[in-house]
């Protein structure tokens, strides 16, 4: 369901998601979930909205300046939704919460985990691995593999074992 020409309600479906998700997004994330994903909004609306909740004080940017932007929502964006959420059709909050509870990890993961590869001079390949937070990355690996496949191999499965391998080598080196 869409709303569309309601900016005050717009607004309030993105602060509304962002207080569901718990964890800063991407504008790619957020325009994925509000418009594609679920067509909460329609695509020119979100991407409007994000810059003036920028300027309204209700999201701030996060991330480092080198890094995809990531956004969170702000105490001041907590306040105006708690305060006027109730103008989002209850349809629309029960969409939002539900999806939400069903895809969070997936969603996180996706832009909390990259990876790259690329041909090194003599035809081996490195592959480049990240999970991001908020302030800095967690964690970051580099590794060389002889060719192509191996490295599409890891880079496919970074998404999806990323936490796991995390915790392995935290719990290695901790010990």
């Amino acid at each position: 369901m869409q709303i569309q020409g309601e900016t005050s309600v717009n607004k309030l479906i993105v602060l509304f998601v962002f207080d569901k998700m718990e964890s800063a997004l991407s504008q790619r994330t957020i325009i994925e979930m509000c418009t594609a994903g679920n067509n909460w909004l329609n695509y020119m609306d979100c991407i409007e909205l994000l810059p003036r909740l920028l300027d309204d004080g209700f999201l701030c940017r996060i991330s480092s300046p080198d890094e995809e932007p990531l956004y969170t929502i702000t105490s001041d964006g907590r306040e105006s939704l708690s305060n006027f959420y109730i103008n989002i059709p209850k349809s629309i909050r029960e969409e939002i919460s539900s999806f939400i509870k069903k895809n969070s990890g997936k969603l996180r993961n996706r832009q909390e985990c990259k990876a790259d590869y690329y041909q090194n001079v003599d035809g081996t390949y490195t592959v480049y691995l990240k999970i991001l937070a908020p302030v800095q990355p967690m964690v970051e690996l580099k590794f060389v593999v002889p060719d192509k496949k191996t490295a599409q191999n890891i880079y496919k499965n970074w998404e999806c074992k990323a936490s796991e391998l995390y915790s392995a080598i935290y719990d290695t080196l901790v010990d």
